[in-house]
């Protein structure tokens, strides 16, 4: 049976993308459901999805204390009110093509299809190698642990059957990187490792408009994923990049 399906865009800032992504995606599924997660955007992101007057495109400002691209993804799975839901960028670095072929993949009984990058060049030589070295070794991570890995780790286009995930992410809300970017790696951690995995091959693009929302809290927040060693490494790039590390994470400050 054909599942429904919400499309998680998580936004801050996004007013040069977020009517062109929606309208984008209308057009080719007329069915689908749009949801933004905001992260409280101080531009006219709002304004411009209510202009659209399309009753299953939705924003959902979230609270200025839960902000972070991680929270923003897995509360947008959580609250779908469909079968499947599939995380995308909202600057078109995702093709809207693939979309399509992620449903075909849940419609045949997996729980969870990853888009799987031909190449990611598209971000230049440097930051494509540097993604490159870090997933190999979070896999080695994933894998001493005794945790199921996926072709593509960092990817940020993925789908997923909510009835399968809404329990893991209820139960393990705490201990999500919430303000990470490395979203389907952190539910990796918490999912039954028995979880049936498919993949959709797509060409990772370029920004359409606007400006990058990365910088070096990137893999700060990557490797403190990778449990008590990884920690560790969280620990040594604050000082390389001078970030406070318990002004990141409050709860693990020491009395």
């Amino acid at each position: 049976m054909t599942g429904t399906c919400t499309i998680v865009i998580p936004t801050f800032n996004e007013e040069k993308n977020i009517q062109n992504i929606a309208r984008a995606i209308r057009s080719e599924y007329p069915d689908y459901r749009i949801l933004f997660m905001d992260d409280n955007s101080t531009d006219r992101s709002r304004e411009l999805v209510e202009e659209l007057g399309d009753p299953l495109t939705k924003m959902f400002v979230r609270r200025p204390e839960d902000r972070g691209l991680g929270a923003s993804v897995i509360q947008g799975f959580e609250i779908a009110e469909t079968d499947y839901a599939i995380c995308m960028d909202c600057d078109f670095q995702h093709p809207i093509s693939a979309l399509k072929d992620i449903v075909a993949e849940l419609d045949k009984g997996s729980d969870l299809c990853v888009g799987w990058r031909t190449s990611r060049m598209s971000m230049g030589f440097k930051r494509a190698m540097g993604s490159e070295v870090v997933e190999m070794f979070c896999k080695v991570f994933f894998k001493v642990h005794g945790k199921q890995t996926t072709k593509d780790m960092m990817s940020g286009l993925f789908g997923l059957r909510c009835d399968v995930f809404r329990p893991t992410i209820q139960n393990n809300w705490d201990n999500f990187e919430i303000q990470g970017w490395k979203v389907l790696m952190d539910l990796m951690k918490y999912i039954d490792r028995k979880v049936r995995i498919s993949y959709v091959r797509y060409d990772f693009g370029t920004r359409a408009e606007g400006e990058s929302h990365l910088n070096p809290k990137v893999p700060i927040m990557t490797f403190h994923q990778l449990w008590g060693f990884g920690k560790f490494l969280a620990k040594f790039f604050c000082k390389v990049y001078k970030f406070d590390y318990y002004a990141l994470y409050p709860r693990e400050r020491k009395n």
